[in-house]
């Protein structure tokens, strides 16, 4: 199988390394939070918005850094439940030195592509070629520790989950296709392609109402449903729902935190699986609910902020 060494990947991602090595090394960032800095820009070159990076080697360490505040502000905008609505966009320099029209309102329309982008980024690319200079950073004295997981403090990451960085010598060889055979499609997991969905009681849905609902809406959209089936009425409360891209989640939600829908007089509440959420709702789907209403759940459960992570 062809290969490539780990040095040639270094040099292929010479700009990149250079502007994260000024991130950590020059200006003392975050380590952890300039993985996710560098990722997000990553995802906005790969979306072909702008070469971002290439343009920021021509930029000053304090130009850098105001930009890399600005992508800071983007990455909380992503943990948010509502959409930023600043009045000069939340990143007139980005815009300014990159020459493109970006706002912070604009990353959270695309909230749920750019996570599941950012997250591939991060254990494709990542931690890959930036092991080295996290290395300079974490030991005071250089040791050539290699094979063994390095600790990132800020990992796991409550929205963009957990990363693992292996160092190794600069003549260790990775696969072309483990590199450059991927893409941003084929990598999502299909929890980041997964919707909860939510039926009130006494008004059954069929899986095949749902399918007509988001395939009239958005076409071949859904991959499969899974009906959850309530134990003491036998009606159908809940429903997950996985969808071919994880952009079909942002058409869904249209920035929102929950959609509603109706098909043939019945109400369907549609939210995302979140990172911190996927637990209770799996216990949700399990528990016999008999004397619950679901817009009562429903109120109840976005009652809860941050424990329960809907959409």
């Amino acid at each position: 199988m062809a290969s490539i060494t780990l040095e040639d990947l270094h040099v292929f991602h010479a700009i990149d390394r250079e502007i994260f090595s000024r991130l950590v090394v020059n200006l003392m960032r975050d380590p952890a939070q300039s993985m996710l800095v560098m990722a997000l820009w990553l995802w906005l070159e790969e979306t072909n918005l702008t070469n971002i990076i290439v343009k920021m080697l021509r930029l000053s360490d304090p130009e850098v850094n105001a930009i890399a505040n600005e992508a800071v502000s983007g990455l909380r905008s992503l943990e948010s439940r509502t959409s930023p609505m600043p009045v000069d966009g939340g990143m007139p320099l980005t815009c300014r030195a990159m020459g493109i029209n970006i706002s912070l309102q604009m990353l959270y329309q695309n909230k749920f592509s750019m996570i599941s982008g950012i997250k591939t980024f991060l254990n494709n690319v990542c931690a890959l070629i930036f092991t080295d200079i996290l290395q300079q950073v974490f030991m005071a004295e250089p040791v050539e520790l290699f094979n063994q997981p390095l600790v990132i403090p800020g990992f796991p990451h409550p929205t963009f989950g957990s990363i693992t960085v292996i160092p190794q010598g600069h003549d260790y060889h990775l696969p072309l296709g483990e590199l450059w055979g991927w893409s941003l499609n084929l990598e999502v997991p299909v929890d980041d392609r997964t919707m909860f969905l939510t039926f009130s009681r006494g008004y059954p849905v069929t899986e095949d109402e749902v399918k007509e609902l988001f395939v009239g809406y958005f076409g071949d959209c859904v991959e499969y449903i899974q009906m959850e089936e309530s134990t003491s009425t036998g009606q159908t409360l809940f429903a997950r729902m996985v969808v071919r891209s994880v952009s079909t989640i942002d058409r869904i939600l249209n920035g929102g935190y929950i959609a509603k829908f109706r098909i043939n007089g019945k109400h369907v509440w549609a939210r995302k699986v979140e990172f911190d959420n996927k637990q209770l709702i799996d216990f949700l789907c399990r528990q016999s609910l008999p004397s619950l209403g679901i817009d009562v759940l429903i109120d109840d459960i976005l009652q809860l902020g941050g424990v329960v992570g809907v959409s």
